[in-house]
This record gives structure tokens, C-alpha cells and sequence, in this order.
């Protein structure tokens, strides 16, 4: 487990810029934390370090929305999801098994159709001071954990 504190929404962005510098194809990462914790902050910020280029909004009315960087990238949020069975009908699985990153926030959601490998972070605070933890669900992701801890800038500790 990798745990960091971010000051300010930058900072938060920042941190998934070089989250998104070190994800490989099939990733999925799991984004948790109350409305207003920061999930869509690091979101954009994965994206941007994927490479997406274009404009990242959040997909909370739309349920997903597909970018094109370096590999093909998913922001899926399940927010307003009401029951799991309504992810068959914008085909949930196909983008977890696909050849591109996922990005799930409020992953909870999803029920029995959620995958046991993903890199999970939970992220707790208010204001503009919050507490990330980033915990590997699989033994890809201690790695990826480990490539993240040379990448990122220590003053996020």
C-alpha cells in the first residue's frame, strides 16, 4: 500500500498524471471516496498522463466516456447506476477485458460483475487536503505500485 496526502486540486491531478505515466493495457483502477473527495481530480489526471489530449469531463450522466492517448482509456462512473444488471446494457465487461486502461469510480456499484485484480484507491478528505491510498488487488499492481513510488515526487508524502 502506497499512502500520500495531496494539498490542493493540482496536487491531485499531478499525482494521477504519473499514475497514468506508469498503467499498462488492461489496467483497471478503482476509484472510492465520498462526492467531493477528489475521484474526477485524479481521474483527469491518469487521463492526462495516458496521454489524452482533449478536454476531460466527467462521465456521471453519461456512465462512460472513451479517450484516445497512448492506449485507449474508459472513465466509467457508477454513481448513478441503480442496479449492477444496468452495466450489461453499455457493456461493462467488455471494457474491463479490453486493450485499454479502465477508470471506475463508486466501483461498488458493479456488484459481482467487478473483476478480483485492479488497483484500488481510496480517497478521504475535504477542502483541498486529502489522504490517497493506493492499494494493489493483485500481484501486477504491486508492481505497478512500486513504479509509481519512483515517479512520484516525495513531497506528496
Amino acid at each position: 500500500m502506497l499512502k500520500l496526502k495531496t494539498e490542493a486540486p493540482e496536487e491531485t491531478i499531478e499525482l494521477g498524471e504519473r499514475l497514468g505515466e506508469v498503467l499498462n493495457s488492461g489496467d483497471i483502477i478503482c476509484l472510492q471516496g465520498d462526492l467531493g473527495a477528489g475521484k474526477t481530480y485524479l481521474a483527469k489526471g491518469i487521463l492526462k498522463g495516458l496521454g489524452v489530449e482533449r478536454e476531460i469531463t466527467s462521465p456521471t450522466y453519461t456512465l462512460v466516456n472513451e479517450y484516445q492517448g497512448r492506449l485507449p482509456a474508459y472513465h466509467i462512473d457508477l454513481y448513478r447506476v441503480s442496479d449492477y444488471k444496468e452495466l450489461y446494457d453499455i457493456g461493462f465487461e467488455e471494457y474491463l477485458y479490453g486493450e485499454g486502461v479502465t477508470i471506475i469510480e463508486w466501483p461498488d456499484k458493479a456488484g459481482s460483475l467487478m473483476p478480483d485484480n485492479y488497483l484500488n484507491i481510496i480517497i478521504k478528505g475535504h477542502d483541498n487536503t486529502r489522504t490517497i491510498k493506493v492499494i494493489p488487488q493483485a500481484n501486477k499492481y504491486i508492481s505497478l505500485v512500486t513504479e509509481l513510488k519512483k515517479n512520484v515526487d516525495f513531497s506528496f508524502r
